[in-house]
């Protein structure tokens, strides 16, 4: 029998080592920590996450889970992420690629050119930043969206090409 989610998790574990080789290298210039939460806002993700954050949340021991479902029906804040709970994500081992990326250097592929993004509490202090911490968003992107297709074609489902986090309420049993 399949496992619906093996093509995500697997990329979930590569997108992990990136992300923990990026912070080796960059070190101290990283201020991100477990509490901060400015820049988790309110977001869809694709299907194969919201899957994946639903399997998650069955797992959650029945407290927690009741917890969660109570934090999705009646979120504090319409623009912040539904999934925190006291600046901690109430899903945080399941969290989609985007949140485990966010804050690290981004190099974003525009008509104009190509650019850096970075969180701006983080590397300050640096005046270049490593090729080897930067994350190709568009690359990652494509693997993300290919994923997404594979897990939806293998099991013929028809969902809405993004769903918001605020929605997963909604499909938790």
């Amino acid at each position: 029998m399949p496992q619906p989610l093996k093509n995500y998790h697997r990329l979930l574990d590569k997108v992990d080592q990136l992300c923990e080789g990026i912070t080796t290298l960059l070190g101290d210039a990283l201020t991100c920590h477990a509490g901060c939460s400015s820049c988790c806002i309110s977001i869809s993700v694709f299907p194969v996450e919201a899957a994946a954050l639903i399997e998650a949340a069955g797992q959650l021991p029945p407290e927690q889970y009741q917890q969660l479902k109570q934090q999705l029906s009646n979120p504090r804040d319409e623009d912040r992420c539904p999934l925190l709970l006291d600046d901690r994500c109430l899903l945080y081992q399941a969290r989609p690629i985007i949140c485990r990326t966010h804050g690290l250097p981004i190099l974003i592929t525009e008509e104009t050119g190509r650019r850096v993004d970075v969180c701006p509490l983080n590397c300050t202090g640096m005046e270049r930043i490593p090729g080897g911490a930067l994350i190709d968003l568009e690359r990652l992107n494509s693997l993300l969206v290919s994923v997404n297709v594979l897990y939806l074609r293998e099991f013929g489902i028809k969902l809405p090409d993004r769903i918001p986090l605020a929605s997963l309420g909604e499909m938790l049993p």
